[in-house]
C-alpha cells in the first residue's frame, strides 16, 4: 500500500514535469491561457475558504455528538471525539487538496495542448493525458495513502476491529468537501456556458469560444474550476468512502478469523488497481492518423487486464481460506466488468454514431420543444440499462461471496462479496479520472486556440480532441453513478453494522411497514428531487445574471462586434464567482441537515430506509440527469459537424433553426449533466458517511 502510494507521487511527478516543460505556444496563447489561470485560482481561493470555515464548524460538531453520545470500550468519550474530529478535517483538508491539484494542472496543461496542436494530434494527446493523469493519479493515490495512515495512526494493527470505525471520520470530511465543491463549480462552469451560449451562439450568431464573448473567459475557466477541481474532490471522495465502508464490512469476518487481511484487503487491492491504471496511461500513444479514442481505449483496455490479474493475486493470497478464494475472484472480475458495462452503456446513450443522439438531433428538424421531450425520453431510458447492470451485479457478486461461505462454513460472505466487487469497479478510478480531466483541458486549449486567433489546422486538432473529451467527460459520469450504485449496499451494510456495534443487538432488516420507517424512505426520495431542484435553480439563477450582463455589453458597446472593443471579461467572472459561492450553500446544508433531523425524529430505522431509498432514488435520477444532457450536448455537435441532412440532403449545420434548438437543448442540459447530476453522485455517500459518523445521534 505505502509502495503504491509512493509510487504513485513519483508518476505524477514526472507526468507533470513532462507537460510543463512543453512549450508554450503564442504570446496570444499565453495572454488568454494567462487569464483563466489568474480568475480560476481567484474562484479556488475564495471557494476553498468558504468550505473551510464551513468544514471546521462540522468537526466541531461531529467532535460534540461523539463526546456526548458515543462509547467505545477502552476508548475515553474525549479521545474518541478528538480522533473522529482530527479525522474528519484531515478527509477535509485532503480533498480540498485533490481539487487543487486537478485545477492546477488542468490549467497549467490546456495552453500546452493548444501549442503541440500546432504540429500534431498525437502530441497534444499525449500531454492532455498525462496532464489528466497528475490528477488522476495523485487524487487516487492521496485516497489510498490517506485512509493508510489514519488506519495505522488509529491503532489498525493493534485494535483493527475498531480502527475503521473510528477513521470513518475521514470519508464523511472528503464527502462534506467534495459536495461544496461539486455543486460550486458545477454552478460556475454552467452558468458561465449558459450566458455564453445562448447570447453568443443564438442571438449574436458568434461561434462558440469566439473573443468578443464577454463570457468566454468565464465559460473557460468553468471547466477547470467544475470538471477538474470538482470531479477530483468527489472521486478522493468516492475512494475514500467506499475504501472505509468495505474495511468494517471486513470486521465482521475478521472477528471470526481474526485475520486482519480481511480488513486491509480493500487497500492492497486498490494499490494493484493504482499501478494497473499507471501503466495504462503509459500505454496510450497517439497518432495523427488514427482516432484519439482508439488510443485512450487501448490503455483502458490494459488497465482492464491487469487489474483482473492483480484480483486473482490478491484475493488468493489474502483471502483464500481453505482454499476457497476464487469466488471472490469471481466477485471482484464482477466489479471490474460492470464498469466496463457502464463504459459502453454511457458511450450508446451520449455519443453520436448510435440511435439516441441521432433521435434528439432529428428532433431538433421541428424546434426547441420536440429537442427537450426526445432528450427527456432519452434521459428516462438509460435507466433501464443502468438499474439492470446494477442488479445483475449485486446478485451475482453477492451469489459468489454466499458460495464462499458455503464452502468454508464461515459467515458474512454475501455482503463482503459485494464489497469485493466495489473494490473491483474502482480500480480503474485513476485512468478514468485521467480521461475526465482531459476532457476540459482539450476542451480549453480548443478556447486558447480559437481566442489566440490560431490557425484553422489548430482549431482542426483541437477540435478532433475535444470530441473525445466530451465522450470522455460522460463515461466518467456513467463510471461514477455506477460505483456509487454498486457501493450503495456495501456502505448501507456498513451503516447497519454500525448500529448494531452501539446498541449490542442485532440489526440486520429494515421493516418499511412500520409507519416511521415508511416515513423515512419517503422522505430519502424527496430529498433528492429537492436538492437537484435547488442545484439546477442555481444554474439558472446565476445564468440569468451572465445573460444580462452580456447582453448589455453588446447593446452599450458596438465596438465589441465589430472587434475594435474588447469585452469586459473580468466583469462576467466577478458576477459568476459570487452567485456561484452563493447559491451553493442552500443545497449543500439541505443535504447535511436533511439525514440528521429525519435519524434525530425517527430514529436508527428510519434513518436507515433514508439512506437506502434516498440512494436508488439518488442513483436513478443521476442516471437521467447525466446521460439525457449528455445526450443533448453530443445531438448539438453532431449537428455542428454536418451530419444532419433535410429530405434532400442538404447539411443543416450551424445558424440553422435545427442548430438553435439543439443549443436550447444543450443549454437546458448543461445543468442537468454538469450541476445536479454529479452533486447527486456525493449526495449519495455523503447520505452514508454522515449516518454512519452520526449514528449514535440515532439509537
Amino acid at each position: 500500500m505505502p509502495l503504491s502510494g509512493v509510487l504513485a507521487i513519483a508518476v505524477a511527478g514526472y507526468f507533470a514535469y513532462d507537460v510543463l516543460r512543453s512549450p508554450t505556444g503564442t504570446p496570444a496563447m499565453q495572454k488568454v491561457a494567462g487569464a483563466i489561470y489568474v480568475a480560476a485560482v481567484a474562484f479556488i481561493q475564495r471557494q476553498y475558504r468558504t468550505i473551510a470555515l464551513l468544514a471546521i464548524g462540522g468537526m466541531v460538531v461531529i467532535g460534540l455528538v461523539i463526546y456526548f453520545f458515543e462509547s467505545a470500550p477502552g476508548v475515553s468519550p474525549m479521545e474518541l471525539a478528538i480522533k473522529t474530529s482530527i479525522a474528519f478535517i484531515v478527509g477535509a483538508a485532503c480533498s480540498m487538496a485533490s481539487g487543487i491539484v486537478g485545477m492546477f494542472v488542468a490549467v497549467k496543461s490546456n495552453l500546452r495542448t493548444a501549442a503541440a496542436a500546432q504540429h500534431s494530434v498525437a502530441d497534444a494527446l499525449r500531454i492532455s493525458l498525462r496532464g489528466g493523469a497528475v490528477s488522476g493519479i495523485l487524487v487516487v493515490g492521496l485516497s489510498l495513502i490517506g485512509v493508510f495512515v489514519m488506519f495505522i495512526a488509529y491503532g489498525g494493527f493493534e485494535h483493527p476491529d475498531q480502527a475503521p470505525f473510528t477513521i470513518v471520520g475521514f470519508g464523511f470530511g472528503a464527502s462534506f468537501v467534495a459536495l461544496f465543491a461539486q455543486l460550486g463549480g458545477g454552478i460556475y462552469t454552467k452558468a458561465a456556458d449558459l450566458g455564453a451560449d445562448l447570447v453568443g451562439k443564438v442571438e449574436a450568431g458568434i461561434p462558440e469560444d469566439d473573443p468578443r464573448n464577454a463570457a468566454v473567459i468565464a465559460d473557460l475557466v468553468g471547466d477547470n474550476v467544475g470538471d477538474c477541481a470538482g470531479r477530483g474532490a468527489d472521486l478522493f471522495e468516492s475512494t475514500a468512502a467506499e475504501n472505509i465502508g468495505a474495511m468494517i464490512l471486513g470486521v465482521a469476518i475478521y472477528a471470526v478469523t481474526q485475520n486482519p487481511a480481511w480488513i486491509v484487503f480493500p487497500l492492497v487491492v486498490r494499490g494493484f488497481g493504482l499501478i494497473a491504471s499507471m501503466i495504462g496511461i503509459f500505454t496510450v500513444r497517439g497518432s495523427d492518423t488514427k482516432s484519439p479514442m482508439s488510443s485512450l481505449n487501448l490503455g483502458y483496455y490494459v488497465t482492464i487486464g491487469l487489474s483482473i490479474v492483480g484480483m486473482f493475486f490478491v484475493t488468493n493470497v489474502m483471502l483464500n481460506e481453505k482454499g476457497a478464494g476464487i469466488w471472490f475472484f469471481f466477485a471482484g472480475v464482477v466489479g471490474i466488468v460492470t464498469s466496463l458495462a457502464f463504459v459502453y452503456i454511457t458511450q450508446y446513450y451520449t455519443a453520436g454514431d448510435w440511435r439516441p443522439v441521432k433521435e434528439i438531433a432529428e428532433a431538433a428538424k421541428t424546434g426547441p420543444a420536440t429537442t427537450i421531450i426526445s432528450g427527456v425520453a432519452v434521459g428516462f431510458e438509460t435507466t433501464a440499462a443502468s438499474a439492470i447492470t446494477i442488479a445483475v451485479a449485486l446478485f451475482l457478486s453477492h451469489l459468489f461471496g454466499v458460495r464462499w461461505g458455503e464452502a468454508t462454513g464461515l459467515p458474512h460472505g454475501g455482503i463482503y462479496g459485494t464489497a469485493v466487487a466495489t473494490m473491483g469497479m474502482l480500480m480503474s478510478a485513476a485512468f478514468i479520472l485521467a480521461e475526465d480531466t482531459f476532457g476540459p483541458i482539450t476542451d480549453n486549449a480548443g478556447g486558447v486556440a480559437s481566442m489566440a486567433r490560431a490557425s484553422e489546422e489548430t482549431r482542426e486538432r483541437t477540435d478532433r480532441l475535444d470530441a473525445v473529451g466530451n465522450t470522455t467527460k460522460a463515461l466518467t459520469k456513467g463510471y461514477a453513478v455506477g460505483s456509487a450504485a454498486l457501493a450503495a449496499f456495501l456502505l448501507f451494510s456498513a451503516y447497519l453494522d454500525k448500529v448494531a456495534q452501539l446498541t449490542g443487538k442485532p440489526f440486520n432488516s429494515v421493516d418499511l411497514a412500520k409507519v416511521e420507517v415508511f416515513l423515512g424512505g419517503f422522505l430519502g426520495a424527496m430529498l433528492v428531487y429537492l436538492f437537484s431542484s435547488l442545484a439546477i435553480r442555481a444554474v439558472g439563477r446565476a445564468g440569468a445574471a451572465i445573460i444580462q450582463e452580456v447582453r448589455t455589453q453588446f447593446r452599450e458597446h458596438p465596438g465589441i462586434m465589430a472587434g475594435t472593443e474588447e469585452p469586459n471579461y473580468a466583469r462576467v467572472v466577478d458576477i459568476t464567482t459570487a452567485s456561484a459561492l452563493r447559491n451553493m450553500i442552500a443545497p449543500g446544508l439541505l443535504a447535511v441537515a436533511a439525514p440528521i433531523v429525519v435519524g434525530v425524529l425517527l430514529k436508527a430505522e428510519a434513518e436507515a430506509a433514508l439512506l437506502m431509498v434516498g440512494t436508488m432514488a439518488g442513483v436513478i435520477l443521476a442516471t437521467v440527469l447525466n446521460n439525457g444532457g449528455g445526450a443533448w450536448d453530443n445531438a448539438k455537435k453532431y449537428i455542428e459537424s454536418g451530419m444532419l441532412k433535410d429530405d434532400q440532403g442538404r447539411v443543416l449545420g450551424k445558424g440553422t433553426p435545427a442548430h438553435a434548438a439543439a443549443v436550447v437543448g444543450d443549454t437546458v442540459g448543461d445543468p442537468f449533466k454538469d450541476t445536479a447530476g454529479p452533486s447527486l453522485h456525493v449526495l449519495i455517500k455523503l447520505l452514508a458517511t454522515i449516518t454512519l459518523v452520526l449514528a449514535p445521534l440515532f439509537v
